[in-house]
């Protein structure tokens, strides 16, 4: 399939509530915090927990370090999750902007181990970070066929502009 023959793609903006739930859909993200006064991304996996994006990491992470000084109030992230068709570019993208902080309660830590395992396993992945969503975008990508679409030829080989 060219170009010219594809369908073409419309973008729905997502409310919050939507976002979240796609969001919940998927086990994978990324999520991009400050190191050093510069952004770092690292992949980890994920649950959502009463609202809440919780991921397991361990004593030696840097984001685990950063938590611990954040002073009770949690550090700024974002956390990014997608499921995007690599073929059709279908599919959503959605973005939490958040406070992350360390968990530190022995029973919510002991609940979140059985609710989530870590992508790739380290010895001692023995710490939560649980972000508190405080903007939640998203966005859908879907065939539309009242979106716009460029000049091209149409399967006879016409030149055609649709809109």
């Amino acid at each position: 399939m060219t170009r010219d023959d594809e369908h073409a793609h419309r973008r729905i903006d997502l409310d919050p509530v939507e976002a979240l739930r796609l969001l919940g859909t998927v086990r994978l993200g990324r999520i991009v915090f400050t190191r050093q006064a510069l952004p770092t991304v690292r992949p980890v996996s994920h649950v959502l927990d009463d609202g809440d994006i919780v991921i397991r990491t361990h004593e030696g992470a840097a984001l685990t370090a950063r938590t611990r000084q954040d002073g009770g109030e949690g550090v700024v992230v974002a956390y990014e999750a997608d499921a995007i068709d690599p073929e059709t570019h279908l599919g959503w993208s959605v973005v939490v902007t958040g406070r992350a902080r360390l968990v530190t309660d022995p029973a919510d830590l002991a609940r979140v181990r059985t609710l989530l395992t870590p992508w790739a396993p380290h010895e001692d992945m023995d710490h939560a970070v649980r972000i508190r969503p405080c903007l939640v975008t998203g966005v859908l990508l879907t065939e539309g066929s009242d979106a716009p679409r460029r000049a091209g030829r149409d399967r006879s080989g016409t030149t055609a502009r649709t809109a």
